[in-house]
């Protein structure tokens, strides 16, 4: 789709998309597909930001007539030189920078707005210089130095350069980015990190407001996927010792992620997250509690409800866990409740139901798992299907996931009519057991679990496969919970508010 000119006029709602929408299936994405087709009064720009262009795939998603254009840039592509000679670098520049980072580490009060403009924006700046001062300057190279003996002088210092290297090089480009993008009514970034930056910018450079919509923690999530980096890359060494170097690298991924989360609660009015655990976490990283809005994610009765006629009489003997292959979602420990599972329950089935590509070692570690353990018959990996297809084919859900915020896919199979097992992260267990007073009356509609104990997904899937009346009670409980508190048309019709009372139209 072409980009619009500069000089085009303002668009309604600018989304903001951090690795998600329209090229990655999944939760987030589905709900941006949602809520741009319940809209169509509105109309949307996307801007896209991915990591390397080299690696990208295709839109997987169909665009909406109201959608006017898509911008995609990919910030870990390689950074260009513009000159290889040295250069003494702005000094005024780099403390101000040294002060930014100061504040991340110490985050007391606001940060002044001359470091954003100066810093982050890089105002007044011209084209290409903060990154030529950055790699090839004497004063980059000072404070590099000086922030390193500060911090972490038992470090690799050779680690630490070129991990101070690669925390930047998206940053210098994020404010470049923020120079082209054409005119909004309003922002709308569906994530902090990198995304919510780049609102945060815009909010600064244009004056237009900045909403924020926060499904999962991204720093909490981010923290997982390092130390299941870190772990990996563990494995097969010969000494036990930490790796101190990594435990630094990650540490400062970490705080860049967690200063930049601050800085975009502070730019964003309002916050909106999904359920109430998600507010105070929130809270406890710099949000402010009255910005904060809980809008839950809702399911499309009309799409869902008739895949209840579709069920067999008999409860099928399959689990399925529809998800990405990715080690947030604790692949690993499906398979082996299955594994478990099947010594009770011979005929009992395991599918794996979404795509690989987006780590592809991890699926290949999960396969062989699977044929370590002579599981071969038992698990099924189908690759991404059309959830509507597979919902009726399954006995049960199940998510074993490490962290989620607030799964789409357990509205979607209580709606269809299919009982959910999960772990206890997220809004897991008030969708399954209902939150206080006439929700929790309603019933469970499954079971909530421990993370990473295959034995207990293994017991409560065979409690309920083995009892009828069981499993149609939570049946019962699931469709109910939704049809009274989780419909679509709840959620599309709090954020035409929004989108009203921020000004989009």
């Amino acid at each position: 789709m072409t980009p619009c000119a500069p000089d085009s006029p303002a668009r309604d709602i600018t989304l903001l998309l951090e690795g998600t929408y329209p090229f990655v299936r999944g939760g987030v994405s589905g709900w941006v597909q949602q809520l741009i087709e319940g809209l169509p009064e509105f109309s949307f720009s996307l801007v896209y930001l991915g990591a390397e262009r080299a690696t990208h795939g295709e839109m997987r998603y169909t665009l909406p007539p109201n959608v006017r254009e898509i911008h995609c840039h990919y910030l870990m592509d390689g950074e260009v030189l513009y000159e290889l000679r040295e250069r003494p670098g702005d000094c005024d520049f780099f403390a101000g920078s040294a002060r930014l980072h100061e504040w991340f580490r110490s985050p007391e009060g606001e940060p002044d707005p001359a470091w954003l403009d100066r810093v982050v924006l890089q105002k007044d700046q011209k084209p290409g210089e903060p990154a030529r001062d950055f790699f090839r300057s004497k004063a980059a190279w000072q404070q590099i130095s000086d922030s390193y003996n500060r911090h972490c002088p038992n470090a690799s210092f050779q680690s630490y350069f070129w991990s101070v290297r690669n925390m930047h090089t998206p940053l210098l480009k994020l404010a470049a980015i923020a120079r082209t993008v054409p005119p909004s009514r309003l922002y709308h970034s569906v994530s902090t990190g990198y995304a919510g930056l780049l609102g945060a910018m815009l909010r600064q450079r244009t004056g237009s407001p900045l909403i924020l919509s926060e499904h999962g923690i991204y720093t909490k999530e981010r923290k997982i996927e390092l130390q299941s980096m870190f772990l990996r890359e563990q494995q097969g060494w010969f000494t036990p010792a930490p790796d101190r170097g990594m435990e630094h690298h990650n540490q400062a991924w970490v705080r860049l992620f967690e200063g930049i989360g601050r800085l975009v609660y502070l730019a964003a009015d309002p916050i909106i997250t999904l359920f109430e655990k998600n507010r105070d976490r929130q809270v406890r990283d710099g949000a402010s509690r009255a910005r904060i809005r809980i809008i839950p994610n809702g399911v499309d009765l009309a799409q869902f409800a008739p895949l209840r006629a579709r069920r067999p009489e008999q409860i099928p003997r399959v689990l399925g866990l529809i998800g990405r292959v990715v080690p947030i979602k604790d692949i690993k420990t499906f398979i082996r409740a299955i594994g478990v599972l099947s010594a009770r329950l011979p005929d009992v089935e395991g599918w794996i139901i979404g795509p690989e590509e987006e780590d592809p070692g991890y699926a290949e570690e999960c396969r062989a798992l699977v044929q370590s353990l002579g599981l071969q018959e038992r698990v099924r990996f189908k690759g991404f299907q059309r959830v509507e297809d597979m919902l009726p084919q399954l006995g049960l859900l199940v998510l074993t996931s490490i962290s989620e915020a607030f799964p789409l896919v357990i509205l979607e199979s209580l709606a269809s009519g299919l009982p959910v097992l999960a772990t206890d992260v997220g809004a897991c267990r008030e969708l399954i057991d209902g939150k206080d007073g006439e929700d929790g009356a309603l019933g469970r509609a499954g079971d909530v679990l421990p993370i990473v104990d295959h034995d207990a997904v293994a017991r409560a899937a065979h409690a309920l496969l083995t009892h009828p009346a069981r499993w149609a009670a939570a049946q019962q409980a699931g469709i109910d919970r939704v049809e009274r508190y989780y419909q679509q048309s709840r959620v599309i019709d709090s954020y035409r508010a929004i989108y009203q009372q921020t000004g989009a139209s």
